[in-house]
C-alpha cells in the first residue's frame, strides 16, 4: 500500500476511492466534504482511542473498554456529539471503528483525523491495494454503547 501517494490525493481531493484485497471500492471523506446529498451510511474510521471524544458523545469506562480490548474488527453505534454535521446521524447515533490492523492504521495516522468511509462504494476507484479491508471479513461485530453503559450487541 503507498501511503504517501494515499495521502497526498486524500489530502488534496478531500476524499479517496480504494479498491481493496477483496474487488470492493471503499470511499474515504474528509468529515468536512460531507453533505447529507451523499447519505447518513458512513462510518468514522478512528486510528487511536482517544478520538472517540472528537466524534460521540462521553460514555462510561465499560464502554470505552470494550472498545479499546476488542480483538476483532467492531463497528459501533453511539450518540454523536455536537460537531458531527447535523444531519450524518442516525437517530441521533453515528457509527464508528477503531481500526488496529496495522497497514490500515498507518494510513489514518498518517492522515491524522477520523475520516468517513463508505464501505461497497460505487464510486469508480482512483487507486488499489492488495491490503484487504478490515470491517469486511466475517466476523465483523456491531455494539451499540450508550452513554449510561448500556451495551447491545446488534450483529454478534
Amino acid at each position: 500500500m503507498d501511503q504517501s501517494l494515499f495521502v497526498k490525493q486524500f489530502r488534496d481531493q478531500g476524499s479517496l476511492s480504494i479498491k481493496e484485497g477483496n474487488g470492493i471500492t471503499i470511499t474515504l471523506l474528509k468529515p468536512e466534504n460531507w453533505t447529507p446529498e451523499k447519505g447518513n451510511d458512513w462510518v468514522y474510521l478512528l486510528f487511536d482511542l482517544f478520538q472517540i471524544r472528537t466524534i460521540s458523545e462521553q460514555f462510561s469506562e465499560v464502554s470505552l473498554d470494550i472498545v479499546e480490548y476488542a480483538s476483532k474488527p467492531t463497528i459501533y453505534s453511539s450518540p454523536a456529539n455536537s460537531r458531527v454535521p447535523e444531519s450524518l446521524p442516525v437517530n441521533g447515533n453515528i457509527r464508528f471503528s477503531l481500526i488496529r490492523d496495522n497497514e490500515w492504521n498507518k494510513l489514518l495516522f498518517q492522515i491524522s483525523q477520523p475520516v468517513l468511509v463508505k464501505m461497497n462504494s460505487k464510486t469508480k476507484a482512483d487507486v488499489e491495494t492488495k491490503k484487504y479491508f478490515p470491517l469486511f471479513g466475517p466476523n465483523v461485530k456491531e455494539f451499540y454503547l450508550g452513554p449510561e453503559g448500556d451495551v447491545k450487541i446488534i450483529k454478534g
